[in-house]
């Protein structure tokens, strides 16, 4: 079975859903190929460290954060954006509240409900 978006996402008509204290997410246009993900994060939220067999890209849309990929951190600020590729393992610290817009591919199957 074929799972994709609707072709234009509304992001009033998405609800939020929780991914863990201080965190939620939409989810946005996805099919099985590519996926995007806006998560909002609250000062001092934490992205625990974790890894997945996606590739990943993350524009950081607002807020500061701390990130770490494959044990290595760096401060990213909104207009930054970091890649992780496979595997690796990565995750983050708000510093400042913000939002992040993450894309998988091929596609989070599950974060589906």
């Amino acid at each position: 079975m074929e799972k994709k978006s609707d072709t234009y996402q509304i992001a009033t008509d998405i609800q939020w859903e929780y991914a863990g204290d201080g965190v939620v997410r939409q989810i946005m246009g996805y099919d099985e190929h590519l996926m995007m993900v806006k998560v909002k994060f609250n000062q001092g939220a934490v992205g625990t460290l974790h890894q997945h067999p996606h590739t990943q890209s993350t524009y950081v849309a607002s807020g500061c954060f701390e990130v770490t990929i494959d044990k290595e951190k760096k401060v990213l600020r909104a207009g930054d954006g970091y890649y992780v590729a496979p595997n690796l393992q990565h995750g983050c610290v708000c510093l400042e509240a913000g939002t992040l817009i993450d894309t998988f591919s091929p596609m989070r199957e599950d974060f589906l409900k």
